[in-house]
């Protein structure tokens, strides 16, 4: 329509692109903006924002204007989906935490995955399949009375009361008497007696362990991006409708998810996540020993690495989420996940390197997938440990020092023990 061919077909794939440079942006700066205005307000603005401006893409008239919006479609979509991941983590109880996380959350996604190709198979017409996949945004606008603000957060920021008041309801909702005090007053004035902490992305790297955390969250993020979404990407290049391949490609995502709510609900985090990289890794490191012949197999192989990748990548977002505490925790997830967004933006590369040899792509992904996968062995493991509110209750990575936690950690750790309250008022 914008004459995108000849000497001018560079801007199809540099829209994508484009997309991704929001995710990386929305990435870097959602993350902030939860943890100081709260993650309701941020979650609802941007899914506002993602909406709006794919809306209005409906209406562009030319490439360069719709590549502008694309960028703000992109800021949108990532801010509103980590934002929504942390207030999910964080307001409820640890059983359903994991539901929500993997189930939840990635399940749906993969529905949605599946919906695309079958939307964009009946609607051909760019302009009325973007605004087919834009509406759908409003229906999210009466849900701003029934999610409510994390109480964690609000605790983390002085606002007692309003944690204590969502708490009640959410007591009241489950048939449950909450105790005259669920607060300690004591805490509350030590609270109100101290100055605020303003945290900003340098307390990501304020001491050892958690710069050591970042580093190795940014890395695996990084990894298991490139594997996903080259995989995805790689999809068109297999043989047959490519339809039904996209439709495929989004099917294996569902058991993958399922599988990783059962290893996140029944095993710890490290060996589960370990093990689904080293399952990805592998199979597609094996491709390259398929005879050219049998087809069938190679997409079979294909199909299993992404689905070790897709496992994966469901549980890193809950495995990091746990390792971080309430202060960071929104800035942690999303400095991960802009790392994530430089995988993406390089998967492409890795599959136009199957140009040159048809086995490089899966070589390398493969190789890159199992050394996160030991990388993952050396973090610390978070299954059946209470969620740590401030960097000195952090768990420590194998191979750092120990260091005594403070009397205040301890304090708060005599507190998670006995979460009576806690479990009874959980949404």
């Amino acid at each position: 329509q914008w004459n995108l061919v000849c000497d001018n077909d560079w801007k199809g794939p540099l829209s994508t692109s484009l997309f991704f440079v929001g995710v990386l942006l929305g990435s870097f700066v959602s993350g902030q903006l939860s943890d100081k205005f709260g993650r309701k307000n941020v979650l609802f603005a941007t899914l506002a924002m993602q909406t709006g401006f794919s809306f209005i893409q409906v209406f562009s008239t030319s490439w360069e204007m719709f590549s502008v919006f694309f960028v703000l479609v992109g800021m949108g979509q990532i801010s509103n989906y980590v934002a929504a991941f942390v207030l999910g983590t964080e307001i409820l109880g640890k059983s359903i935490r994991v539901l929500f996380c993997t189930l939840g959350v990635c399940i749906f996604y993969a529905f949605g995955y599946m919906l695309l190709p079958l939307f964009a198979y009946f609607i051909r017409d760019w302009r009325m399949l973007l605004l087919a996949l834009t509406l759908p945004g409003l229906l999210c606008v009466p849900l701003w009375w029934v999610i409510p603000e994390s109480p964690r957060w609000l605790i983390s920021q002085g606002r007692f009361q309003e944690a204590e008041d969502i708490i009640r309801k959410a007591a009241k909702t489950n048939g449950i008497t909450a105790p005259d005090v669920i607060l300690d007053p004591s805490e509350l004035q030590d609270w109100n007696s101290q100055k605020q902490q303003t945290y900003t992305i340098l307390d990501l790297m304020k001491t050892r362990n958690i710069l050591t955390i970042t580093i190795m969250s940014v890395i695996l993020w990084m990894i298991i991006s490139v594997g996903y979404f080259g995989l995805s990407l790689d999809t068109p290049n297999l043989h047959g409708d490519v339809y039904v391949n996209c439709f495929l490609s989004a099917v294996i995502e569902v058991p993958a998810y399922i599988i990783s709510w059962l290893l996140l609900r029944n095993l710890p985090r490290r060996y589960s996540m370990a093990a689904a990289l080293f399952l990805g890794g592998c199979v597609l490191l094996f491709i390259q020993l398929v005879p050219s012949h049998i087809r069938a197999l190679s997409i079979l192989l294909v199909m299993l690495g992404k689905f070790g990748i897709t496992s994966a990548f469901s549980m890193v977002y809950v495995y990091t989420a746990e390792l971080y505490p309430t202060v960071v925790r929104n800035m942690g997830v999303g400095a991960s996940s802009m790392a994530s967004r430089l995988g993406s933006i390089l998967s492409p590369y890795f599959v136009y390197l199957g140009a040159y040899d048809r086995f490089l792509p899966y070589i390398l992904m493969g190789s890159l997938t199992v050394l996160s996968g030991i990388l993952t062995l050396f973090l610390p493991e978070s299954y059946g440990m209470p969620l740590p509110d401030t960097i000195e209750q952090m768990l420590l990575v194998k191979g750092l020092e120990y260091r005594p936690a403070s009397s205040s950690t301890r304090d708060s750790k005599e507190e998670e023990e006995n979460p009576e309250i806690l479990k009874s008022t959980s949404f």
